[in-house]
């Protein structure tokens, strides 16, 4: 195992390269990978078995440390001397099983791709039509975030003036950043979403257009049969815009309810020693693909792994790889088989 004891002063500068590499690498997955980063990630991590190891005890650290945003003091000054105090000898046996398979599902797990949208189109000029049938990542060239739910399409139209986007089908989450002299706006179905800095959620079905604010403010009109005054809806407040002319319905709406709204969106599953059983569970609820267990006797099989809800493919594959289980592949199942 390397440490930083280890004799000489190039084993010294070699520990540092890959520690350094290491926690970089841990930042950038953190905030998301461009498909070339992505590339080279891989790469970096196939390219010594030392990498693998670093950059797990540097996630693990980097998830502790996650806990702090959780820590609201109510009652006092003192931080909770609990807060980030050793795991216990349980948990540290669940880790255990993460750190041999440690570079195997970091392969495995999917990072969030990210599909850059360069600027340069004219006023009123929308460019290609974005879409695509699963699940997909859009980041714009003013660096807004836009996740579209599978099936769904939007063109992009940038200016000095103004940032537009036309959603034409389906839904997709705005997160939008900030710049009051360049507004943020999307047309959907002859609706129009404005905002400056925020994140929102638009659907567009053949009646209605559904916006749902989870930060900041947007207002809401339509051009072609305006409303007598813009609505403002602003965060934790949802706005349903018959296509007809007519005046939006307005609720405001828990956080149970945005997690119900929101729930197309993939979700990074992380499982210690969870019971194979359990693991097919979690991926079933969220995909179409349904993982089905053949054998009673694979069911208990402990998972130590972290992948993105809709990353069946790469779960079965790291079964196949490092669990020896045989894969059946149906039209809409996959069928693990243990190898006898």
């Amino acid at each position: 195992m390397l440490t930083p004891h280890d004799e000489g002063s190039s084993a010294s500068a070699t520990f540092r390269a890959i520690d350094d590499a290491a926690a970089t690498w841990v930042a950038r997955r953190d905030r998301g990978l461009t498909p070339a980063e992505q590339d080279d990630f891989f790469q970096w991590l196939a390219a010594d078995p030392r990498h693998g190891e670093r950059l797990a005890r540097h996630q693990r650290g980097w998830s502790e440390l996650a806990n702090l945003a959780q820590w609201r003091p109510e009652h006092g000054a003192e931080p909770n001397a609990d807060l980030l105090a050793p795991a216990s000898k349980s948990r540290r046996r669940s880790k255990n099983i993460l750190w041999w398979i440690a570079p195997v599902t970091l392969v495995a797990a999917a990072s969030l791709a990210f599909v850059f949208i360069p600027p340069g189109k004219p006023a009123n000029s929308f460019g290609a039509v974005l879409s695509d049938p699963g699940y997909r990542q859009l980041v714009l060239d003013d660096g807004t975030l836009a996740e579209l739910n599978r099936g769904a399409a939007l063109t992009v139209a940038f200016t000095d003036a103004e940032r537009r986007v036309r959603l034409t089908q389906g839904e997709a989450l705005f997160t939008v950043a900030k710049n009051p002299a360049r507004p943020f706006i999307v047309d959907a179905g002859g609706v129009t979403v404005r905002a400056v800095g925020t994140a929102f959620n638009v659907r567009l079905s053949a009646a209605e257009v559904d916006v749902l604010v989870t930060e900041g403010l947007v207002q809401l009109d339509r051009p072609a049969a305006p409303l007598p005054t813009p609505s403002l809806v602003s965060a934790g407040q949802r706005a349903v815009m018959p296509l007809a002319a007519a005046a939006p319905v307005m609720t405001v709406v828990s956080r149970a309810d945005i997690d119900r709204v929101l729930a197309w969106q993939p979700k990074l599953l992380e499982f210690a020693a969870t019971p194979l059983a359990e693991v097919v569970t979690e991926f079933n609820r969220r995909n179409t693909v349904q993982i089905l267990v053949a054998d009673e006797a694979l069911r208990a099989l402990p998972i130590g792994a972290s992948f993105r809800s809709d990353n069946v493919d790469g779960f079965v594959r790291l079964l196949e790889a490092s669990f020896g289980v045989r894969v059946e592949r149906g039209e809409n199942t996959i069928t693990l088989h243990r190898v006898r």
